[in-house]
């Protein structure tokens, strides 16, 4: 039964406690215990299985995007818990603009953990012109956020990251049982999420996530004019 109190406190894992917010106010996350954490992710909102490629297509400002997302098999160690590598690119009219590494783990409990990112981005001709957005949990002071929930619940409000300055993007639980399509096919039970950032104060974006699959669209609804949608999904890879 959840408290009827400003804030909700949500067992994240064994030993592990984390505020889960039902108002605007967003406290730091815990810190990191590798004992409270699996190898595996498997949330039904969020599963990564190694192998696995989506694939997105849509526009900004209206110029084509497109984003390739495969989990890889590699694993990294950060702050003594191993994460999952997921391979993100997105391409502009058909050109690499920014080729991200990020990490990802889930407690025992099965809300999935974001431990940073590493990403560049770059120019027509392929080079490097900045690394702004990068972050690792344990480094600077940064620290691990939630990217999904276990059990999410409408009005649940939880950091995805935190580095001062950096890294600053918080979710909203907006929908828990929304139906939507997409070129990729119709969904049902569909999680929809609202998030912000303090460094973009005038930008909202929503995210829809099936179960099973994970996100199949990315629509900015306030201070853009970017969407993405699922096209396909590959596995084996």
């Amino acid at each position: 039964m959840r408290t009827p109190t400003a804030f909700c406190l949500a067992t994240i894992a064994t030993g592990m406690l984390a505020w889960v917010s039902t108002s605007h106010a967003l406290p730091r996350p815990p810190q990191i215990d590798p004992a409270d954490f699996v190898t595996v992710v498997d949330n039904p909102y969020f599963p990564l299985v190694p192998g696995t490629t989506f694939f997105f297509e849509g526009t900004d400002a209206g110029e084509p995007v497109t984003n390739v997302t495969f989990v890889t098999h590699s694993t990294k160690m950060i702050l003594g818990v191993q994460v999952t590598i997921v391979h993100d690119q997105g391409f502009e009219d058909g050109v690499l603009a920014e080729d991200t590494s990020d990490w990802y783990a889930q407690d025992k409990d099965g809300n999935v953990w974001y431990f940073g990112e590493d990403t560049k981005q770059l120019d027509h001709g392929g080079n490097v012109v900045s690394t702004e957005g990068s972050w690792e949990a344990g480094v600077d002071g940064a620290r691990a956020g939630i990217v999904m929930l276990a059990d999410p619940e409408v009005g649940d409000q939880y950091r995805q990251e935190f580095l001062r300055d950096v890294a600053e993007d918080s979710a909203r639980v907006v929908n828990t049982d929304a139906s939507t399509c997409v070129d990729y096919g119709c969904f049902t039970n569909v999680l929809v999420t609202k998030e912000t950032s303090r460094l973009e104060p005038g930008l909202v974006e929503k995210k829809y996530y099936a179960p099973g699959i994970g996100v199949i669209l990315e629509n900015t609804v306030k201070g853009g004019e970017e969407r993405l949608e699922l096209v396909n999904v590959t596995t084996g890879g």
